[in-house]
Parts: structure tokens; sequence; C-alpha cells
């Protein structure tokens, strides 16, 4: 049986003086700010309410961030950092194209399930200026080309049957950005569990049972 794993990350709180590291209190303001762009919105979100959460001031938010663009930025990063990572796994991987795949996709709907998921997928690419959001665009544009790649190699290998690489990759990533828009906390399915269910669709789509 797989682990269960959290819907979201454990609230974070301001780091305390045994934790004084640079990197630890950037991180805890970027998921306060995706928690709060979350619940209420980039453009109806300050970074005075981001502070507020923290129980800091806001300069002490400058002096970790530029401007709330950087933070949504810093946002979108975290997520698709987490479908990367399931990306190199799959490339230093031996097993079958398939397998690699569902390895992906799995690391593709605990991202977007995070925190970091309403960022991911309902935020624009548009709030950002065209250098940040030129960025992005690459990362996500890399991440459709490790899919489409995953899926010819299942091709080749046999494990894979699909006619349409790239249609199979926009089906498969906009079917797991949709879990943003209504995957909560209180779901009965874990994170893990919702994977498997995608997974169970994505291999047998609306097949009827052959024994019929």
């Amino acid at each position: 049986m797989s682990a269960r794993l959290p819907s979201r990350q454990q609230p974070r709180a301001w780091p305390s003086r045994r934790h004084r590291d640079h990197a630890s209190k950037r991180d805890a303001i970027v998921l306060a700010a995706a928690r709060a762009f979350s619940r209420r919105g980039f453009h109806q979100t300050s970074l005075d309410d981001i502070a507020r959460e923290l129980g800091i001031s806001k300069p002490t938010v400058y002096y970790y961030v530029e401007n709330k663009e950087q933070l949504l930025f810093e946002c979108f990063r975290a997520g698709l950092a987490v479908i990367e990572e399931g990306l190199k796994k799959a490339e230093s991987s031996s097993v079958s194209g398939r397998e690699r795949l569902a390895l992906v996709i799995r690391h593709y709907v605990r991202a977007v399930a995070s925190d970091f998921g309403w960022c991911m997928t309902r935020a624009e690419d548009q709030d950002l200026g065209p250098e940040l959001g030129g960025h992005i665009r690459q990362l996500k544009a890399g991440i459709d080309r490790g899919l489409r790649a995953l899926i010819e190699a299942g091709i080749k290998d046999g494990s894979i049957t699909c006619t349409d690489p790239k249609m199979a990759a926009f089906a498969m990533a906009g079917a797991c950005n949709w879990i943003a828009h209504w995957y909560r906390e209180n779901q009965p399915l874990t994170v893990e569990e919702l994977a498997d269910r995608f997974l169970a669709f994505f291999a047998d789509g609306l097949r009827t049972d052959p024994s019929r």
C-alpha cells in the first residue's frame, strides 16, 4: 500500500531563531504567498497580507523578494520543479516508456494538488513581466516536450498504443491541471490515490469490458 501523502504542505510559520538561514525564511514567504494567492487571487493579495500572515513586517518581505511579481514567479517555479524532478527520474530509469510516463504523471498530480497548484494553473503568465513570464513558458514547454518524448518512447517499445503523442500529452496535462480547480484537503482521496485513478483512466479510457 502507498504511503498516504498530505494533499498540502504542513503549515509553515516564520522560522524561529534556531532556523535563521536565508533559504528557509524565503521559502516560508513563498509558501505563504501561494496560499494567499489561492484564497484571494493574485491581484487582490498585497505584500502586507503576506507579511501579516507570517507575523513579520513588510520591509522584511522586501529583504527576501523584490516584489509581488517575483513571489508569483517563485510559486510557479516551485510547483513546476516537482514535475521536472519526475522527468529527471524518468530519464535515468530503464523501465518502459509507459512506466516512466506514469512516474511523471504522479509527480504532476502531486504538484498540482500542492499549495502551488493554484499559481501553476490559475494564475496568468501575463501577470509576470516579459523576462519572468518567458522563463515560465520555457519551463512549461520543456515539460510538454518531456511528456511527448515519454509517450513516443512508449510507442517505440510497444508499451503505449497512441497515434498522436502531441494530443495525448495535451490531454494528460490538461486533465492534471484541472485538479487545481476542484481538489481540496477534505477530499476523500489522498494525492496518491488520485494519481492512481487518473493513471487508470489514462490507461483504459472509456473502453468497455472485453468480456461483455
